[in-house]
């Protein structure tokens, strides 16, 4: 049901003039998809109310509540036709009303670890881009359609919403920096394995999948009690993001799947000069995958003490400062980090290897990241002990990756098996860094076990394929003459 009522979606704002791209229209299905949760949640909160004999307050004043502008239902619980603003009525009510009363609960909500701060900041950053109101019209009855009250509704929707900004990561326009693959987030976050109690951080959050995972990692490790969802939703998760639509998305992707006040900060984290981070601003764990490629201003380098333009290499001196004694990291990052030759790179593998112990890395394929050439590793690590060895593990696969073949869980559970125990196989290996050069500190991952590719094939063998070859080159040709 979600599925084919997102596919419709796309189709209306499609022929909207305001939207242009699939970036549009997940920001678009996101703020009208938020006002629609946020009305099931607040029934839902105040049936639970009831059960009590408490009385529970709306967030939403009546009249911007969905049941009264959105879905007015008759008495027969249809939509009602009368009361229902449509065409020009209906975009400048969510123009000149709606969003302005929402941006309103940025400054009146009590705290920023609220629902309503929340709310406030979401419609500061976004605007409605669906500019005619008929289109709108057919959007906001899609969506009444669905529910979010049972377990598998929200379960079902969150997936589908992850879908959306997979296919947004896919549009280009830098969308790409938004989506993590969710096979490898999963896998990233069993091997670092946080605990009730831990703080998580994702200092590069964008649409914060790794935040996503890491909650519902946590909230399946025991039965929680009252102090850990109250843990869980207000003092484990903590993310800051740069680009306003990914904070924005990552924001909403996390009320979605259930953390009602995500602690997501808009801003740019390497404008932090990391030499004013503190013990009190320290989290227990890591799990990021920042921006490569980028290259970043001269005044912003001066904020750390290895300067180089080069994003990543920034993000990932931020990443260890801000680690607790003991904390534990797993960052994505391209795999030339092991091995380049300029000053800043081999500073920082000095520096990586010095005051953390990296214990594994996870070498993958090209093709992970979809629509991005780029081959990456994995860096896990722990901060407060040197690097005696590191343990590799290549992610050598019998087919291409890419948008029709993504990566998944199962290409992924032998290094999950494996890295328990730090077992040698084919496909890893242990390097002591008393071998590595003292003066490069060069870390590629080059695999000694690998075997050697297969003999050349048999002359037979090559026969059989040309015959098999011509044969379908005959078919082929054959059917085309048959259209002739």
């Amino acid at each position: 049901m979600f599925e084919q009522t997102f596919k419709n979606i796309d189709d209306i704002l499609h022929k909207d003039a305001g939207c242009g791209s699939e970036l549009d229209y997940v920001e678009q299905t996101s703020w009208i998809l938020f006002l629609k949760y946020l009305d099931d949640l607040e029934q839902d909160k105040a049936t639970a109310a009831e059960l009590t004999g408490k009385s529970y307050t709306n967030i939403i004043a009546t009249e911007y509540q969905w049941t009264t502008w959105a879905t007015p239902k008759d008495s027969q619980g249809k939509l009602d036709n009368h009361k229902a603003l449509t065409g020009d009525d209906l975009a400048d009510f969510v123009n000149i009303q709606l969003f302005p009363y929402l941006k309103k609960f940025k400054t009146s909500a009590e705290s920023a670890d609220t629902i309503e701060y929340k709310i406030g900041e979401i419609f500061s950053e976004l605007k409605n881009r669906i500019q005619s109101g008929y289109n709108l019209r057919e959007v906001i009855n899609l969506i009444d359609e669905l529910r979010f009250r049972t377990h598998a509704e929200k379960h079902e929707m969150s997936h589908l919403y992850e879908g959306k900004i997979k296919n947004m990561g896919n549009a280009g326009r830098n969308g790409g920096e938004y989506y993590t693959p969710r096979p490898l987030i999963k896998t990233i976050v069993k091997v670092v394995a946080p605990e009730l109690g831990n703080t998580v951080y994702d200092g590069a959050a964008g649409s914060a999948g790794f935040l996503v995972e890491a909650f519902d990692y946590l909230k399946s490790t025991k039965k929680l009690t009252t102090t850990d969802v109250t843990t869980l939703q207000k003092n484990t998760f903590y993310g800051k993001e740069k680009k306003s639509l990914a904070y924005i998305i990552g924001t909403m992707n996390m009320i979605l799947h259930g953390v009602e006040a995500p602690n997501i900060v808009h801003t740019n984290t390497l404008a932090e000069n990391i030499s004013d981070i503190q013990e009190k601003d320290r989290y227990d764990i890591v799990l990021a995958n920042p921006p490569f490629g980028g290259k970043e201003r001269a005044e912003v380098q001066q904020n750390f003490p290895i300067k180089t333009g080069e994003t990543a290499s920034l993000f990932l001196q931020h990443f260890i400062k801000i680690l607790k004694a003991g904390g534990k990291a797993g960052v994505v990052i391209k795999n030339t980090f092991l091995s380049n030759t300029d000053n800043a790179s081999i500073s920082l593998r000095k520096l990586l290897l010095e005051n953390c112990n990296l214990h594994t890395v996870l070498d993958l394929p090209g093709g992970t990241f979809t629509g991005a050439g780029v081959k990456t590793v994995v860096l896990f690590f722990e901060k407060g002990l040197q690097t005696s060895k590191v343990w590799f593990y290549q992610l050598n696969l019998d087919r291409n990756l890419g948008k029709t073949n993504p990566l998944n869980e199962n290409d992924l559970a032998e290094f999950v098996e494996l890295q328990k125990t730090k077992a040698d196989s084919e496909n890893s290996w242990t390097v002591n860094i008393k071998d590595v050069d003292q003066t490069t500190f060069d870390l590629s991952a080059k695999n000694p076990n690998k075997k050697e590719e297969a003999a050349l094939r048999q002359p037979q063998e090559i026969v059989e394929e040309m015959k098999a070859l011509d044969k379908e080159s005959a078919d082929i040709l054959e059917s085309i003459l048959e259209l002739i």
